[in-house]
């Protein structure tokens, strides 16, 4: 895709805006529809996309705009400019859009890393909280299994949280009683109302929230000691999260370099591994 390309242009538009399943079904018919977005009534859109008209409006407000007409006159507005742009004559699909939309998310990541400072404070923090829980709903809960089946191989007491329901907070109650002292968090769009209240209560009963986000501005900011922001994609249906499970990875990294242990860990589970006959070469 052209960084100048229509599809370009309303990709750049989306990004960065927290939008609905339905509302990203909408973006995801204009980019496909790109060179005609400008022109549809909101009534087009809403059919081409499969949604209400009303859900056209919502929207264009979640966008900043005061209504779908004042979106289409930005884009209709901009669309001569980009016209006069030189083209590179190279384009990319959907998908393509999606995949290096995730690498400059990676890119970004990177650079925050240049400062490895906060991902060394928490590794600390982590590795020294025994147990360890860590917390992931919804849509984070594969982060936090993923997380936490890793950790368990170089940490002696991992404790995964990834339900909901009236018991979370009495396994926040249990670890804690063990002896925890920090709670690895996963927090992820859209952001459910327990993974807030979760981390509001860790910290009440004393433990240090580490939390690794969408955005450093996101609901779980405030519940959190230590953010770790990585940025998700949204230019599909569902979100795509190469950066938050980078991000998991490093700080595994991070906690490894504080378990002094961790190698002798990893090596007995090779050992016993390669004795039950755990994995075909």
């Amino acid at each position: 895709m052209s960084g100048s390309s229509p599809a370009a242009r309303l990709q750049r538009l989306f990004e960065g805006h927290r939008l609905t399943p339905t509302q990203r079904r909408i973006a995801h018919c204009m980019v496909r529809r790109a060179a005609d977005a400008p022109f549809l009534s909101s009534v087009e859109l809403a059919e081409l996309a499969g949604v209400s008209q009303p859900s056209v409006t919502r929207f264009a407000v979640a966008l900043g705009f005061d209504g779908y007409p004042a979106l289409r006159r930005h884009l209709r507005e901009v669309a001569p400019a980009e016209a006069e742009q030189e083209e590179t004559g190279e384009t990319y699909n959907e998908y393509q859009q999606a995949v290096r939309a995730e690498i400059e998310n990676l890119q970004h990541l990177s650079d925050m890393l240049a400062d490895p400072a906060p991902v060394e404070r928490a590794g600390r923090l982590l590795a020294a909280s025994r147990p360890l829980p860590v917390l992931g709903l919804r849509a984070a809960s594969s982060q936090a299994r993923g997380f936490g089946y890793f950790a368990a191989k170089v940490h002696p007491d991992v404790r995964v949280l990834d339900e909901g329901g009236s018991m979370l907070a009495d396994r926040i109650d249990s670890a804690r009683r063990a002896g925890a002292t920090a709670l690895m968090c996963f927090a992820l769009p859209r952001h459910p109302k327990e993974s807030v209240d979760a981390l509001a209560y860790a910290r009440d009963q004393g433990l240090t929230v580490v939390t690794v986000a969408d955005s450093a501005f996101a609901p779980v900011a405030k519940h959190s000691d230590l953010l770790l922001p990585a940025a998700i994609g949204s230019g599909l249906s569902f979100d795509t999260v190469c950066a938050p499970m980078l991000l998991g990875r490093v700080l595994l990294e991070a906690m490894c370099d504080g378990l002094p242990d961790a190698q002798a860990r990893l090596e007995e589970f090779d050992v016993r591994a390669a004795a039950r006959g755990l994995f075909v070469e």
